[in-house]
């Protein structure tokens, strides 16, 4: 097996009586679509918002591309390669698509939101985001203002603002969220696509998704992993079955 992209090792973290993330250990293997599932309550988004700096750990570490990180802020943690989109959309309404994704592009390279009068006119910025737009087939949408989109619109511009950072590890916090059964499917499509250029960590409800997106799964329950393995080895796993999967163990895998 190919050396890790993010080893976490033996995370804590607590919210005063409250232990969130339990002893925590998983590996993230370049190339992989990794799925972290879980009832709600488990610290899934917890985890996450560790793993990109949002909230440092009491103990444990986190290694990525082979650099500690664990005390590192979100920022520098993003510049190494690290991107998140999160559960509930983070985007500025009142801006347009392109602006948005400009936006990351710009806060990516180093420059002060100060001159973001500016930075609308650099051609390399706009260039870099109607790239990622275009990967998320929303080029034709670049100059709609956000507020005006559809909300798999917006969770599929999260995606590109994401992607306009150049991550080498994109960190994906429940982003079926709220879609329809059209919309779910086209952003699996999406995920199936960018799965092949960037390494993936799936926070996700939706079942029927994980299965038919993920390399590996790793399971929580109160902030302890209970199993981690390929999708055949989850959906057979009798713990997992009676903690979280109940009847949608026998969720089938879409082509």
């Amino acid at each position: 097996m190919a050396e890790p992209l993010m080893r976490v090792q033996n995370l804590v973290r607590r919210f005063g009586g409250i232990l969130a993330t339990d002893n925590l250990s998983l590996d993230v293997i370049p190339g992989e679509l990794h799925a972290i599932i879980g009832p709600n309550g488990a610290g899934k988004t917890t985890l996450i918002s560790q793993l990109t700096g949002q909230l440092t750990p009491n103990s444990g570490t986190i290694h990525f591309a082979g650099m500690d990180v664990t005390r590192l802020p979100a920022y520098r943690r993003s510049r190494l390669g690290l991107a998140r989109s999160f559960q509930i959309t983070s985007l500025l309404p009142n801006f347009t698509a392109i602006d948005n994704v400009a936006l990351a592009a710009q806060a990516h390279d180093g420059h002060s939101f100060r001159f973001w009068g500016d930075a609308r006119k650099e051609q390399h910025l706009r260039e870099a985001a109607l790239s990622a737009l275009r990967r998320v087939g929303l080029e034709k949408r670049a100059n709609v203002v956000v507020s005006e989109l559809s909300h798999g619109e917006q969770r599929e511009l999260e995606l590109a603002v994401a992607l306009a950072t150049k991550p080498q590890l994109l960190l994906l916090d429940e982003p079926m969220a709220g879609l329809g059964v059209t919309e779910s499917a086209r952003m699996v499509g999406l995920l199936k696509e960018l799965r092949k250029e960037v390494t993936i960590v799936l926070v996700e409800h939706d079942m029927e998704a994980v299965f038919a997106l993920a390399d590996r799964i790793t399971v929580l329950v109160y902030g302890r992993v209970i199993a981690s393995g390929g999708p055949d080895e989850i959906r057979n796993n009798e713990e997992v079955k009676r903690a979280y999967l109940g009847d949608q163990h026998a969720v089938t895998r879409r082509g």
